[in-house]
C-alpha cells in the first residue's frame, strides 16, 4: 500500500536524487577521489552491500531479484554476476542512466532490466528475492512496515532491507532537523527507527504469511550507519 506520506517522501527523493544530488551521488558510488567524510560513507556502503550479498545464495542462476532503489547499480551488477536476472528500479532517472552505462561495461547483457519508477508500483508481481539497500531510510516506521510487507508479498524466498537505526546521535539530529525550515536543495531527512520494535512488528504482521526476521547486521563507518534486516520464509 502506497500511503500519502510514502508518495510525498518518494517525490522529495525523486527531486533530490535526480536533480540536486545526482552528480555527487554518481561520484560517491564511483572510484573517483572524494573527501574524507564521503570516503567513510563509501566504505560503509561497500561493506553493507557485501553483507547483503553474503546473505544471498552464491549461485543465483535461474533466480529473479528485485533491486528496489538501485541507485547507480552496484548491487544489481553483483547479483547479475552470480547469475540472477535483476529488475533494478529507482525513482531517479539520472542515476539509472549512470547505472545502465556502468553495467554495460560489465558485459551482462540481458541480465539486468533497469527501470525508472516506483519500487512498488513498477516492480514485477513475483520475484525470488528482493533487496532494498538504503532505499527505506527516509521513510517512517509505518511506511517501512507497509513497504516491506508489499515486498514480501511478491518475493518467494527472501527480502533483505536496511533501515536507519535509532541512536542518541541520530535521534538528536532528526529532532533538530525538524526545527530547521525545509530547503528545496536539502536531502530529505533520515528517519531513525527502533530496530527491536520494527523487528517485533514485522514478525507479528508477517508471521501469518510464513515470514520471520532473520539475520541482522549494523554497519557504521564515519558518517554512515545503517541496519540490515533479513526476512526469511519460516
Amino acid at each position: 500500500m502506497r500511503t500519502s506520506s510514502y508518495l510525498r517522501r518518494r517525490d522529495q527523493l525523486t527531486t533530490y536524487f535526480d536533480q540536486t544530488a545526482a552528480a555527487a551521488w554518481a561520484a560517491l558510488t564511483s572510484n573517483e577521489p572524494v573527501n574524507r567524510i564521503r570516503a567513510t560513507v563509501r566504505a560503509g556502503r561497500d561493506e553493507m552491500r557485501a553483507t547483503l550479498m553474503s546473505w544471498l545464495p552464491e549461485d543465483l542462476n535461474g533466480k529473479t531479484l528485485l533491486d528496489a532503489g538501485c541507485g547507480t547499480g552496484a548491487l544489481a551488477v553483483d547479483a547479475a554476476r552470480r547469475g540472477a536476472h535483476v529488475i533494478a528500479i529507482d525513482v531517479a532517472a539520472n542515476l539509472v542512466e549512470v547505472a545502465r552505462k556502468r553495467a554495460a561495461d560489465e558485459h551482462l547483457q540481458g541480465r539486468i532490466d533497469f527501470r525508472v519508477g516506483d519500487m512498488l508500483a513498477d516492480a514485477p508481481a513475483t520475484v525470488d528475492y528482493t533487496v532494498a539497500m538504503d532505499s527505506l531510510i527516509h521513510y517512517d516506521e509505518v511506511d517501512v512496515r507497509r513497504v516491506v510487507a508489499d515486498l514480501a508479498d511478491r518475493s518467494g524466498e527472501g527480502v533483505l532491507f536496511t533501515a536507519a537505526p535509532w541512536t542518541p546521535a541520530l535521534g538528536l539530529m532528526h529532532f533538530v532537523g525538524r526545527l530547521i525550515p525545509h530547503q528545496n536543495n536539502r536531502a530529505p531527512a533520515i528517519e531513525p527507527l527502533h530496530i527491536p520494535k520494527l523487528k517485533k512488528a514485522l514478525n507479528e504482521e508477517l508471521g501469518i504469511a510464513g515470514w520471520r526476521t532473520g539475520q541482522l547486521a549494523r554497519i557504521k563507518s564515519g558518517f554512515y550507519i545503517s541496519q540490515a534486516v533479513a526476512l526469511n520464509r519460516s
